[in-house]
């Protein structure tokens, strides 16, 4: 199964476009992950609407009421066999992966999370479990450049951040 992963957009009604790199990279996979900081809810609306229509979302520290009620903090996934956490994240970047372990503490055998909020594009595997941001496709505050990512899950998890 082929993701698009994607966080931090900080979109706004009458403003929701993404790169169209990005259009397309999503136009083409099984399911779209979006790590929170949608900002309006139209911007998952939008997502449905490309490609295969699947997405799953989940609430950032910077959404509106809307996204709060509709979206949870945290979802859990399983995907070909392995169990894989979604979060946006809070706090400075420093630390933040051992919030993202606390925050699944009570799910056992995850073996990716799956995570926003810094903008920074993080790919890497630490005591055993796979940590993944995509970075942020639109917004490069706090970060060196725009990114995305595409996850490749089977057997095993292959995963690319693709910077723009």
């Amino acid at each position: 199964m082929q993701i698009g992963v994607i966080s931090d957009t900080h979109l706004h009604a009458g403003r929701i476009e993404l790169p169209g790199e990005v259009l397309k990279a999503l136009s083409t996979v099984d399911l779209i992950i979006h790590c929170g900081d949608f900002c309006v809810y139209e911007v998952f609306e939008y997502l449905q609407q490309i490609g295969k229509g699947k997405v799953v979302g989940v609430c950032g520290n910077m959404d509106l009421p809307e996204v709060r009620r509709k979206l949870p903090e945290r979802d859990i996934l399983e995907v070909e066999g392995h169990k894989i956490g979604v979060i946006h994240g809070s706090g400075a970047p420093e630390g933040i992966e051992r919030r993202m372990l606390d925050a699944f503490a009570d799910i056992e055998g995850i073996d990716l999370i799956i995570y926003g909020h810094t903008h920074e594009a993080a790919d890497f595997i630490r005591d055993g479990i796979h940590f993944f941001n995509p970075g942020s496709p639109t917004d490069k505050r706090f970060a060196r450049y725009n990114s995305y990512g595409i996850l490749d899950i089977g057997n095993r998890i292959e995963s690319t951040i693709i910077h723009l």
